[in-house]
């Protein structure tokens, strides 16, 4: 398969799902401009704060990115490019999309508060603090996964006898360099945009200009050399810092400056794609199990793996959470919700196009186990497309280097974000009917209060990514997309309640808990078989065999009290429309 045709044929498919689609969702919802939006009515400074499109667009796309919608098509690959792709498409434009733009739109119709307060709003206060309970634990996993990864990516390496090679340690020094200086650049931008009112086309100048500095000046110069668990720490106390100063401070400057490392890299990635015209060497289909294995784990069948492993690129309920955390509460207008909710998700389908082609690549590489980690198969993939092109010859190296990179400053994106995030989720926990954190009292204003609820999170997060979170994180594929079923399904029930179309969630929030619980299922099978055959992994698996029975029990008791909504709901509409 060529895939300059498959990529422009998937261009062409996905702009058609944004062009019309979208437009018909916005108009069957009733998304209306003169609503106010949370962003103005509750406006703070610290956490409600209008955001220019672009702005809040960097934003809400670094934060959902990250890795994801690289990693999932690149492991999902031994399946075949065609049922990859497939679910890319038809995932992401009638199931991701849907629930990104969905979530965001019934945020911001709920005060910006995150989709705990939609349950709530339809299915009770037992039901949303079930769900923020789990939504919190999965969002913990996420931060003590990012924050390993990001220390990883800079920590030092040693020699034996237990100084620091400098030589081997180079890259991660570099990396962590610009990442530090990036942080100082987007404080000074957030500072000139909104306290210096100096316009955004000369300030996102301004900006590009500096991340073109700071990449120069972290290549040449990175004196910081520190182990993984130091950079644990140090990223223990940014993200508690980074999630409770105002986001125009370091949030949105940050995110919207980073956002053009991920669009630069796509822009890469395209020129690779059209200059070389790679040919995909990988199988169209392999099998409906997994057989390749190239890291030695096969992912088993192809239901539900293939729909667990691309999560970011399909759907992903973190994205929920995103939408209606941090995004929601930064809306100008209702109208920006469908480019933001519905366009930020199939440009992510767009990249996970692009790893596919990447790993199709360098097929024979991957599938033999020489390269695996997904991150390098992708810069790997899309630098050896580009050195083929005549004028870029001996690019290769440098290209890959600046992936790495961009794919770096997305994983502390994605880190800080989740933070915040997990504070929102913690505080509304306490909250009972008509509360607010404004009005509580007694133990509740303690709970809720943000900096007590960030040192929890952040204490606990990094305390788990210290202590073995790997062994807990191939759960986190389930959870996630079980978070995507409950978001579905909390927007369909709220539709319905208003008296909205919401028939385009019940394929889709139907499908996702029939993947969720089948893949909780069978990773209860096999904790089981470990426990029979006893070994060293024995704990683990007590731990995930709970972890994997509450996952299904909660996933039920939501699913039978959100269906038991839409049914009655239906009811009434029928009786209404008879009387």
């Amino acid at each position: 398969m060529n895939g300059l045709v498959l990529f422009l044929v998937c261009i062409v498919i996905l702009g058609c799902g944004y062009l019309f689609y979208s437009k018909w969702l916005a108009a069957q919802w009733g998304v209306d401009d003169s609503h106010v939006t949370p962003a103005h009515e509750y406006e703070d400074g610290i956490d409600y704060e209008p955001a220019k499109a672009p702005v809040l667009m960097g934003h809400h796309f670094s934060s959902i990115a990250g890795a994801g919608p690289i990693n999932g098509p690149i492991q999902a690959a031994v399946f075949g490019w065609v049922p990859v792709i497939l679910w890319v498409l038809i995932g992401g434009i009638f199931f991701g999309a849907v629930h990104d733009f969905g979530a965001l739109f019934a945020s911001i119709r709920h005060k910006g508060q995150s989709i705990g307060e939609v349950i709530h709003d339809t299915m009770g206060l037992r039901m949303k603090r079930i769900f923020l309970v789990f939504a919190y634990l999965t969002l913990l996993l996420v931060v003590a996964a990012f924050a390993s990864i990001v220390s990883t990516t800079f920590q030092a390496t040693y020699t034996k006898s237990g100084a620091v090679d400098y030589a081997a340690s180079a890259s991660n020094a570099s990396t962590a360099m610009i990442s530090l200086l990036f942080i100082v650049i987007a404080i000074i931008f957030g500072f000139l945009v909104y306290r210096r009112n100096v316009s955004l086309g000369i300030s996102t100048v301004i900006g590009i200009v500096s991340i073109i500095l700071i990449i120069v000046i972290g290549l040449n110069w990175h004196p910081i050399y520190l182990s993984a668990t130091t950079w644990m720490i140090i990223l223990g106390v940014y993200i508690m810092i980074a999630s409770v100063v105002p986001v125009w401070i370091l949030l949105q400057p940050r995110d919207y400056l980073s956002s053009f490392l991920l669009y630069f890299m796509m822009i890469v990635a395209a020129v690779g794609i059209i200059g070389a015209h790679p040919s995909i060497d990988m199988p169209a289909f392999t099998g409906w199990v997994d057989t390749i294995a190239p890291t030695g784990t096969s992912l088993g069948y192809l239901f539900p793996a293939l729909f667990v492993t691309i999560a970011c690129g399909a759907i992903s309920g973190f994205h929920s959470l995103v939408s209606s955390g941090t995004t929601a509460k930064q809306l100008d207008r209702e109208s920006q919700a469908r480019p933001i909710g519905y366009g930020a998700m199939i440009i992510e389908c767009v990249l996970a196009v692009i790893s596919t082609i990447a790993v199709g690549y360098i097929w024979t590489s991957y599938s033999s186990g020489e390269t695996v980690v997904p991150t390098a198969v992708f810069a790997s993939g899309i630098s050896k497309m580009v050195a083929t092109i005549p004028f870029l010859k001996g690019t290769e190296t440098v290209c890959y280097t600046m992936l790495i990179l961009a794919v770096s400053v997305f994983c502390l994106t994605s880190l800080d974000t989740a933070t915040r995030l997990a504070r929102y989720m913690f505080q509304e926990f306490w909250l009972g009917d008509g509360e607010t954190v404004k009005t509580v009292t007694g133990y509740k204003k303690a709970l809720t209060n943000p900096y007590l609820a960030t040192v929890i999170t952040v204490v606990a997060g990094i305390a788990l990514g210290l202590t073995g979170y790997s062994k807990i994180w191939p759960m986190f594929g389930a959870a996630n997309q079980l978070l995507a079923a409950i978001g579905l399904l909390a927007v369909a029930t709220w539709l319905g309640k208003i008296g909205k179309n919401n028939k385009m969630f019940f394929i889709p929030m139907v499908f996702m808990l029939i993947v969720t619980i089948t893949s909780l299922c069978l990773t209860i099978k096999s904790k089981i078989l470990v426990l029979v055959t006893g070994g060293p992994e024995a704990g683990w698996a007590i731990a995930l065999l709970i972890l994997a029975v509450v996952l299904i029990v909660l996933a039920v008791m939501l699913a039978v009290d959100g269906f038991k909504t839409l049914i009655n709901q239906s009811r009434e509409k029928k009786a209404n429309a008879q009387a």
